[in-house]
Formats: structure tokens, sequence, C-alpha cells
């Protein structure tokens, strides 16, 4: 069964490769251990008031990583330290995090910022506990560095990284504090659905195309293995977190459900004894905490105003033992739709037999025109049983196949950026199509199988007592057979477009 799912995890592979042009970096022999990330980066530039230091470590596997260390030019010795953890991506260097990482360092932070790994990890490939020994290699490296206090040194994740930098906590008590930004209580297929679905409403999209087709897609991508980590479950790793926790959230933020994860992330902690933990959410501002003009949708290259002052206070108080308990402030975040759980998908809706069912369907509907084809081509016509046969055999691959891609879309280039195209009463002119020849293929169906019925040849209307039409069509054994599957095509397309959702409203 796996096997096959991975079929459809090399379909989808294979369509999505163009558009994210995620690959992993080659490696080295085993015997080198070190695998050095694709091209050197050259020290990033930064303000005159701060000094910086490269730096390198080892993650994962003894993956040599390299990083950059900023403090400010006035620093006083025996400063905490923090390490900043990225967002989703492969390869993300480091200079992304360069707005965050001059901020803190003007709070008196030695601030170390790493070129992410693109070695083990792509679009369809991660794991937060190797993100996460990449972190403590992080936090070991800063830790070294003259000037901070190693008993001061915290980790900062920001999206994805609110995953990873938990589990590094959690693995180490080297790591003093955690930051949360724009970060996750729920497992990642859940928010990514929720992302998608959420950016497709505020396109206003309603209906079946964002209640039930999206969520399937996903649920058949994450059983295909196309999805990294689905169904991790943050909870068990933040009740093991015993360190000081500060989470940030915008409050416009569009790709991390923002009204429900802090309630989460706050009953995980006290779950397992950690009440030393603070919550704010920022006005303006976006996942990242970000400005933001447009309520999350773009992001200005400016941090939300008091953020960094925020994170500075905060880490110089717990650092110095007087850590807030349980505290929350800031407005209330906008959150226009609740998340949906997303468990593994029951038995036909799992990758292999959505593949099965994808190319039964597809095997029906076309081999009825390609007979007509090859009959054509050797001079052999003969006139179709019904018109609805033609409708059915043309009409059927559109619908699969039409659905399949503009879906695929539509998760490669959703949440807050989502266009679904031209809208009608909710609808995408698109989906409204294939909603309409999904019906008419329904239709077509019933009424290829009742003319199927009528014209089963003389020999059966022959043992009715009826009298033979000579000439009619279907009465040979290859043409029954050719209509036979083309109507089982048809019947097996009836509840997998319903699945779907193409025969909802």
């Amino acid at each position: 069964m796996r096997s096959t799912s991975r079929l459809l995890a090399v379909v989808l592979c294979l369509l999505a490769s163009s558009v994210a042009g995620a690959a992993p970096v080659l490696g080295a022999t085993p015997a080198t251990r070190a695998v050095l990330l694709a091209e050197p980066e050259p020290p990033p530039a930064t303000p005159a008031d701060l000094v910086t230091k490269e730096v390198g470590f080892h993650g994962s596997g003894g993956l040599a990583m390299r990083g950059t260390v900023l403090s400010s030019a006035k620093a006083k010795p025996g400063r905490p330290g923090i390490v900043l953890v990225h967002g989703s991506g492969t390869g993300t260097r480091r200079t992304k995090l360069m707005e965050e990482a001059v901020a803190f360092a003007r709070q008196g932070l030695s601030v170390l910022i790493y070129d992410k790994r693109s070695k083990g990890y792509s679009l369809f490939r991660r794991s937060y506990a190797q993100l996460a020994g990449d972190a403590l290699g992080a936090v070991a490296a800063l830790r070294s560095q003259p000037g901070v206090d190693p008993a001061k040194v915290g980790v900062w994740g920001f999206s994805e990284g609110g995953w990873v930098a938990p589990i590094a906590a959690s693995r180490s008590a080297d790591v003093a504090f955690v930051v949360l930004v724009g970060a996750n209580g729920m497992p990642p297929l859940r928010q990514q659905t929720w992302a998608v679905a959420a950016g497709l409403r505020q396109a206003g999209v309603s209906g079946s195309l964002v209640d039930r087709a999206e969520p399937a897609m996903y649920r058949t991508i994450a059983d295909g293995g196309m999805f990294p980590e689905p169904y991790y479950d943050p909870g068990p790793t933040l009740a093991a977190v015993r360190q000081p926790v500060l989470g940030i959230w915008g409050v416009h933020d569009l790709l991390t459900p923002p009204r429900e994860n802090p309630p989460l992330v706050a009953r995980a902690l006290e779950k397992g004894g950690n009440r030393h933990y603070a919550f704010h959410f920022f006005p303006g501002a976006d996942h990242a905490a970000h400005r933001t003009p447009d309520g999350g949708i773009t992001r200005l290259p400016e941090l939300a105003p008091g953020y960094a002052d925020l994170v500075g206070s905060w880490v110089r108080d717990v650092t110095a033992g007087r850590a807030p308990v349980a505290r929350t402030s800031g407005p209330a975040p906008v959150q226009t739709s609740p998340t949906v759980p997303m468990e593994p998908p029951a038995w036909w809706g799992s990758a292999p037999v959505q593949l099965a069912v994808l190319t039964l369907i597809m095997a029906a509907f076309t081999a009825y025109p390609m007979i007509a084809l090859i009959r054509r081509l050797r001079g052999r016509r003969r006139p179709s049983v019904t018109r609805a046969a033609r409708l059915l055999g043309s009409a059927g691959p559109v619908v699969v196949l039409g659905s399949f891609f503009y879906l695929f879309y539509l998760l490669m280039n959703g949440s807050k950026l989502a266009a679904p195209g031209p809208l009608v009463a909710g609808r995408p002119l698109i989906w409204l199509a294939l909603q309409a020849l999904a019906v008419a293929c329904v239709a077509a169906t019933v009424l290829t199988a009742l003319a199927w019925r009528r014209s089963r040849g003389p020999a059966a209307r022959g043992r009715r007592g009826e009298a033979a039409r000579p000439g009619g069509p279907g009465v040979g054994l290859g043409e029954k057979i050719r209509l036979g599957l083309l109507i089982a095509g048809g019947t097996l397309f009836v509840p997998w477009a319903a699945y779907w959702g193409l025969l909802l409203p």
C-alpha cells in the first residue's frame, strides 16, 4: 500500500517541481560527515553601530554550517545571546532575518543568524528534530563567544521554527529561554490546510471547493508522503519545556491561526508545570510580527513597533531570574474562520485508493474515444449508441484532470495570496465549469446505461420476442465491452466526484 501511495507522491512531485523549485544540496561521502551548503555566503552588511563575527559550527549529522554573530559595538560583557531559527524554506540565507538580528543586537543581545540547511530538507522532506539539532549547534557556538554569558543564551523560532525551537529547548538545559513568533500549538497539516482555506475565503471563495475539496487534497497529499511531518503534535514537546517562553503573534496573522494557537501553547506548557510564559499580540502586524498595511497580506520590512523592545526587556528579565507568570497582553487577534481537525484519511480517501480510482476512471473514459479513433483510422466507423456516451468519454477526463490540476494550483499558490480567478456567487468560474461538467457526466452515465440496455442487439431482443433492428448499434461483443467499461467508469465517477465536492454546492 505504501508503494502505491509513493506513486502518487511521484506524480505530484513532478507537477510541483516546476512550481516549488526545492531541491536538496548534494552531499559529500559519508567519510567527510561535514557537508557544506551550496555556496559561501559573504558576511552580511551591518550598520556601523554593530560588530559582526563569522562563525562555523556543526548541525545534526555533522553538517558544517555557517553563521554570523551580531552585537552592539558598546555591548557589555556577560550579556545574553539569542539564536534565530528560520521559518520554512530550504537553504534560507541568514540575511533573511537581518531585520530582527539588527533590532535585537541594538537591545544589548548577541544574536546568531545562520544559513539554513538544504541537505535533508526540501518541500517534501524535513525533520524538525534534525533542525533542532542544527539550532543546538548554533547555541553551542554562541555560548562560546567572548562577552556572552553561556548561561543566558536562548532560541528564537519563527513559524516552522516555532515547532523546532521547543524541541531544542526540551533536549538541552543549555537553552536558557525560548521566544516563539507566529508559532503553532497544532499539527502542521491542520495549520497549512487552514492557511490556504483562509486565503481562499479572503479572496471571496465559499462552498465545496474550500470546505471539501481543499482539505481532501491535503489529506491525500499527506497520505502519499508528500507533506513532511503532517501529524506532528507539538503538545508533548511544549509540555517538556521548562525554560521561560515568550510567545508573539501578529494580530493579522494569515498563515498561523492566531486565535486558536496561543491557548494550545499555554495549555501544553501548563500541563508540564511551566507557567513562566508571556504572550503578546501586536496590532497592525502580520505572521512575522512585521508591520502590514493591508491586514496581513503585505509584509513591510519594519518590525511592529515595540516588538524588539519587548524581546530585549523580556530576555533581560528572565536571564536575571525575573520570569513573568502566565501573562497575556495586546489586542485580540483577528481570525475569521476556525481550523478543521485533520486526521489521517479513511480507507476510501487514502492515496492508494484515490490513485487506483483515478486510474480506473481515466482508463474507462479514455478507452471509448480511443477505440472510436482506431476504428475510424481502419475505416470501420460505427454510429454511437447515444451522444451521451461521446459526452461522457470526452467530458469525463476533462473533469478528472481539470479538478486535479486546479486544486493543486490552489494549494501551491494559496494562503494569503490566493488567486482562484473570477468568482460567481463565491465560486470560481473554473470550479463552476468543472462542477457543471461533473453533473453532465452523471446525467450522461444514466443516459448511456439506458441506451445500452435498449440496444443490446438482435439476440437479446429476440429472446424478448422483439423484432431486430437491422444495423442496430451495440450488437457486437466488442461494442458491449466498450460501452460497459464506459458505464462502469461513469458509475465509479459519481462517488469520486461527490467525495471531491464536485457534486456539492
